[in-house]
């Protein structure tokens, strides 16, 4: 069975940055595509950044582009995500995810195995 751990969150001041580490463990990490998810109280979880099984095709929310990037490391097991420039609209609970194939995803039903997340506080 999959599992995902995240970690690298924490609260920062407007302008900083954070480096999100995802470590994957019971599945074939490169039959993968991975993605990031950022979920909000009372709102649904929303798509952040996704990458390839090969490590190609990065794709990203408007409000990631520039900012973000979305990386692997296919010999450590690990998904990473450096946020820049954040803003207090980036706060939230960040979870890392596996998708069921290697095309980079945006939607959550998309994904097979989830984080428990890890908490991304912004202050303005």
């Amino acid at each position: 069975q999959g599992q995902l751990a995240e970690s690298g969150g924490g609260l920062v001041q407007a302008g900083a940055s954070l480096r999100l580490s995802c470590v994957a463990s019971g599945l074939t990490f490169i039959s993968h595509a991975m993605g990031w998810f950022r979920q909000t109280p009372g709102k649904e979880r929303e798509f952040v950044a996704a990458i390839s099984g090969s490590g190609s095709d990065p794709t990203y929310a408007d409000s990631a582009k520039g900012r973000f990037t979305i990386s692997r490391d296919d010999a450590k097991n690990t998904l990473y995500l450096q946020m820049n420039s954040l803003k207090p609209e980036d706060t939230g609970v960040y979870y890392c995810a596996a998708a069921g194939g290697m095309a980079p995803l945006r939607f959550v039903g998309d994904y097979a195995y989830w984080g428990q997340g890890t908490q991304v506080t912004v202050s303005s």
